[in-house]
């Protein structure tokens, strides 16, 4: 397995490259992202269309169990 690298990198030391009068930090007047959770991925059509599918794959076993099989 790979070790993974850190995830904010490294600060940089002082007068490596820029002046430091017009700089901003960085992110400054960037909209924050929203947190992309469970909801989100579930609003994603091909998943929707795929868990429809087995929903009724699974609709119709418990139908065909019930009433075909019951009698």
């Amino acid at each position: 397995m790979t070790p993974r690298g850190p995830l904010v990198p490294a600060p940089r030391p002082p007068g490596s490259g820029g002046s430091a009068a017009g700089a901003r930090p960085p992110g400054a007047g960037a909209v924050p992202e929203e947190p992309k959770g469970c909801l989100f991925a579930l609003s994603q059509p091909p998943l929707m269309i795929f868990l429809a599918v087995i929903g009724g794959l699974l609709m119709m076993g418990a139908v065909h169990d019930l009433f075909l099989l019951g009698r």
